[in-house]
């Protein structure tokens, strides 16, 4: 791992990469960080024995350029690097709604660029991180930047125009857990349990649950029916769910999740 990597406006996510990267095996030294704040790049340096530059001295000196910038805020930040990048310089965008297409078009011609998704599970090395190929991108491209989220979690390779559903599933998928969890540890309260013992027993359950979705192949359909007994408890929980339109819920959810992500690739902010 000799290729300097710079991670671009580094807040929570660029900073659970940079930490996995570390895990990984990449030499401090190799690793570049910037941030808005001159404390928090010193925050970084401390932290984690990295070098805090410039956006622009990021780009001149630096491999792979990661940008885990707010969609909001990407037009500004490739202004601000577009003199300073490099035909063989590697992009990657870590955000939501934008496009390679975006990107190329404000940087010089030929600048290779991948587009990334990742998740918050990046923060315990359990991402999710959905990874598609700009016009320039080759494979070694491709191949580099699933080294680099490999390091935190797992990477699939999509085609660009399935980003914003994986948006909606993944990327946006750990809060409508945690919201689940959240209703569910009430309804614990409800039913007379103490909240710390009601969020023990929900959060288990998730883990388990979770570990049989990935490692038994059976379909999800499958292992609920194996739970759900003739007149039994569980039958009467999902009934109430279909009664109040869970399911449609969740679909007009990520519905509304894939289309704020193509609202974040024109421009709009509400």
């Amino acid at each position: 791992m000799t290729q300097k990597v710079a991670v671009l406006g580094t807040g929570k996510i660029g900073e659970a990469l940079l930490s996995g990267m570390l895990r990984g095996g990449w030499p401090p030294a190799d690793l570049l960080v910037t941030a808005r704040r001159p404390e928090r790049a010193e925050e970084l340096r401390t932290r984690y024995g990295v070098t805090p530059v410039t956006n622009a001295e990021a780009a001149k000196t630096a491999d792979t350029l990661i940008l885990t910038v707010k969609p909001q805020d990407m037009g500004t930040l490739l202004e601000e690097l577009a003199p300073h990048v490099p035909a063989d310089r590697l992009v990657v965008s870590g955000a939501a709604g934008i496009t390679t297409a975006f990107i190329e078009e404000r940087l010089t011609t030929g600048v290779p660029v991948v587009r990334v998704m990742t998740n918050t599970p990046a923060l315990v090395d359990e991402a999710m991180s959905v990874i598609s190929p700009g016009s320039h991108a080759s494979e070694a491209d491709l191949a580099h930047t699933e080294e680099i989220f490999g390091a935190v979690g797992k990477t699939l390779r999509v085609p660009e125009s399935q980003q914003d559903a994986c948006t909606a599933l993944s990327g946006s998928g750990p809060a409508y857990f945690f919201y689940l969890v959240e209703a569910m540890t009430d309804a614990g309260i409800l039913l007379g349990l103490p909240r710390d013992k009601a969020h023990d027993l929900i959060v288990q359950s998730a883990i388990g649950a979770a570990t049989m979705l990935r490692d038994s192949g059976e379909h999800p359909v499958k292992l609920r029916e194996n739970v759900t007994s003739p007149a039994g408890t569980t039958i009467s929980a999902i009934r109430e769910l279909e009664n109040h339109g869970v399911r449609a819920a969740l679909i007009a959810a990520l519905e509304a999740a894939r289309d704020r992500s193509r609202a974040l690739a024109s421009g709009k902010k509400d």
